[in-house]
């Protein structure tokens, strides 16, 4: 790997990091368990419009567990390997496939993201009756990702850097 890469690599991981911390000093949605603002997706979402897959994938999973190790535990490392992977997974997908806004593509990992979280949750639970949860999360996932779409669509527009392979 290119040192630039590298560099990049780098850069991106330490801005989620403090992206997260700020978040986590925001008691935003304090009242309903599991709501988050997502403000370290920007920096994922940047990746995937910026650079490519490979290179929003090696910087979700850096992301997820130093941030998982810094302000959470085991458990939180897997909810959140969970959401960040489905909803990579799906924005991928509608990037690469469709011609949807960068917006769309955030609100619909948002939402993937909390079916992640959801699904570990009824597999650690073994039951299959919070699923109802997903209503709620759906509501807060659709506002944060349009919050996290429209920053993110924004960065990438006004940050321009060559990716060198």
């Amino acid at each position: 790997m290119k040192t630039s890469k590298f560099t990049k690599y780098g850069l991106l991981i330490a801005l989620a990091l403090i992206m997260s911390y700020i978040e986590a000093q925001i008691p935003v949605f304090f009242a309903i368990p599991g709501i988050k603002l997502g403000l370290t997706n920007v920096v994922v979402l940047f990746a995937l419009y910026a650079m490519d897959f490979k290179s929003a994938f090696i910087i979700n999973i850096f992301r997820i567990i130093l941030v998982g190790f810094m302000f959470g535990n085991g458990v939180s490392i897997l909810f959140s390997l969970a959401g960040g992977f489905l909803s990579l997974l799906v924005m991928v997908l509608l990037k690469k496939f469709t011609d949807l806004k960068i917006i769309t593509v955030s609100v619909a990992g948002g939402i993937a993201h909390n079916i992640g979280q959801i699904i570990v949750a009824m597999l650690m639970l073994q039951t299959n009756s919070i699923a109802w949860y997903l209503l709620v999360l759906w509501f807060t996932g659709i506002a944060a990702g349009v919050l996290v779409g429209i920053i993110g669509g924004e960065v990438v527009k006004r940050v321009r850097w060559e990716d060198q392979n």
